[in-house]
Order: C-alpha cells, then sequence, then structure tokens
C-alpha cells in the first residue's frame, strides 16, 4: 500500500509540473493565461478565479538584466496575447527566477533587474506599464528544488492579477 502511494505521489507531482516554454504562439499564451470564460451568473459573482500563470525561458546576456534577441519573438507574442479581448483588462505580474548559484542576495537582485527588463521591454511595444509588476524572487522558489543549478531554474513567470 506504502509503495501505490508513492508511485501515486510521484505520478502526480510530475504531470502537474510544467516545463518552461521557450516558445507559443499567441493563441496558446492565451488559453494559458486566460483559461475558461467564467459562467456570468449573479449566483457566482463572489466567485474570483484562480490566479493563472505561465513560465518563459527566457535569455539574457551572462550576468546582466538585458534581454537577448532571441527571446524577443516570444515576448512579442506575449504582449499581443495581453492586447487579446480575453486578456486586455487583466493586470499581470512579470516574476524573474535564478539557479541557486551566487548569493541569495546577488539572485535577488538580478531576478528583480531581469523582470523589470522584461517589463520595460513590453512597455516599449505598446503595454501599459501600469498593468505590470515586476517581481524578483531569486532562487526562493525554483521550479525543480532537487536540481538547484538546473538551466530550468532560470525563468521569468507571468501571473495573472485580478
Amino acid at each position: 500500500m506504502k509503495v501505490l502511494f508513492l508511485i501515486l505521489a510521484a505520478v502526480v507531482s510530475t504531470s502537474t509540473m510544467a516545463e518552461p516554454i521557450k516558445s507559443a504562439s499567441v493563441n496558446q499564451i492565451v488559453e494559458q493565461l486566460a483559461g475558461t470564460e467564467q459562467p456570468h451568473s449573479r449566483s457566482l459573482r463572489n466567485i474570483k478565479p484562480e490566479p493563472r500563470s505561465i513560465d518563459l525561458v527566457l535569455q539574457f546576456d551572462f550576468d546582466s538584466a538585458k534581454l537577448q534577441e532571441t527571446s524577443k519573438p516570444l515576448l512579442d507574442n506575449l504582449a499581443a496575447a495581453m492586447k487579446s479581448d480575453r486578456l486586455m483588462s487583466i493586470r499581470f505580474k512579470v516574476e524573474g527566477h535564478t539557479d541557486a548559484k551566487g548569493t541569495e542576495a546577488y539572485n535577488m537582485n538580478l531576478s528583480l533587474r531581469r523582470a523589470n527588463a522584461v517589463v520595460n521591454y513590453m512597455a516599449d511595444i505598446g503595454i501599459e506599464k501600469e498593468r505590470m509588476e515586476g517581481v524578483g524572487k531569486g532562487f526562493s522558489e525554483m521550479l525543480y528544488p532537487e536540481r538547484p543549478q538546473a538551466m530550468e531554474n532560470r525563468r521569468v513567470r507571468i501571473t495573472t492579477l485580478q
């Protein structure tokens, strides 16, 4: 019985862990961040939609917050998604995440600078800055804590704010 529980727990934990996205279409981003339409009913007016998020693999210059050109097409698609009817009234948190190389203070600062670089890029291509909030997380919320230096831990998470 104990073995069955451990196997089930492993399957559930791996099936819910989403890999960071290296490329996605505008529609894929909209679906991930908007989810299903909420029913419109007076009886459900107090129900708040759960925040939704998407992890993006964005490349920055080494030890820098300068976005590499290879990351801009994904951010361009994110901007187009944010301009869509389903997302146009939503605010977003832009979280920078690092791996565990370096000190906590250094990584917190680097992740904040990278989150703000994404916010500034998005603002430059037409997304209102007021709709975005840059936050640095450093290595406090690793995607793979069992592999603290894994590349997948270095990412930017976009989360809806209501």
